[in-house]
């Protein structure tokens, strides 16, 4: 006899004790082939929160990001950010979200930097005061004005990482996730980014920030080890 998959968009609701979190994943398993990457992973991140999580190259950190963000499905386990599903609410959960993929994908070459800000805003489904708002408070936060009219393919990696931040957070996202945020970031753009993550855990939202290598890069309330497809304390 052949069983049906369950359809994850009807999937039950967290347990209790997840109920709380603003992001809880309960029982998460996703495997490519005969390569189990995640094996019933439990996280539950709370508002306010600013989680670092390390591990190997290739042992499933942008995985577990990408089901976070409800890019794609998990095989196996619920995921619930602020009491919505990833399929069964896509729009509303996708408006919670803020997402930076780690290299410098998803920057056109010929458009400026204002033009992405205009686009991405869109995207995010921002509209009237607050689109135009969230434009030049972005712009403004990450040091971004006298660039607003350059292109992408005239800027720096550094400036283009700035740019791809500002995306991540311009829509004032309850969860945002980084994948290797750091990267080609000089000096004054981590400081930049440090105070991105305390805007946005000030004001209750959370932060999910994975790289081969938790330190002190940024103030993380709690730091986790991925390996053996489950989240572990990391050693201080």
């Amino acid at each position: 006899m052949i069983t049906a998959r369950p359809d994850p968009a009807i999937a039950p609701p967290p347990p209790a004790e997840a109920e709380a979190a603003l992001l809880a994943l309960h029982g998460v398993s996703k495997a490519f082939g005969a390569k189990a990457v995640l094996d019933q992973l439990e996280l539950n991140v709370g508002r306010g929160e600013l989680i670092g999580i390390g591990g190997a190259n290739g042992i499933g950190k942008t995985t577990l990001l990408r089901i976070c963000a409800g890019l794609i499905a998990a095989d196996a386990g619920v995921v619930w950010l602020a009491g919505l599903h990833p399929r069964r609410d896509r729009a509303a959960f996708q408006r919670r979200v803020g997402y930076l993929a780690a290299g410098d994908r998803g920057l056109y070459a010929r458009l400026t930097l204002r033009r992405h800000l205009e686009l991405w805003g869109r995207v995010s489904l921002l509209s009237g005061e607050r689109y135009r708002r969230a434009i030049e408070g972005t712009i403004d936060r990450l040091a971004l004005r006298e660039l607003e009219d350059s292109r992408m393919d005239r800027l720096s990696m550094g400036q283009r990482q700035r740019v791809r931040l500002a995306m991540a957070f311009m829509h004032e996202p309850d969860l945002v996730l980084l994948d290797e945020p750091l990267g080609s970031l000089d000096e004054r753009g981590a400081e930049l980014l440090r105070r991105c993550l305390a805007e946005t855990t000030g004001r209750g939202g959370a932060v999910i920030w994975c790289a081969p290598q938790i330190g002190t890069e940024a103030a993380f309330d709690r730091s986790l080890l991925l390996a053996d497809g489950q989240l572990h304390e990391a050693s201080r």
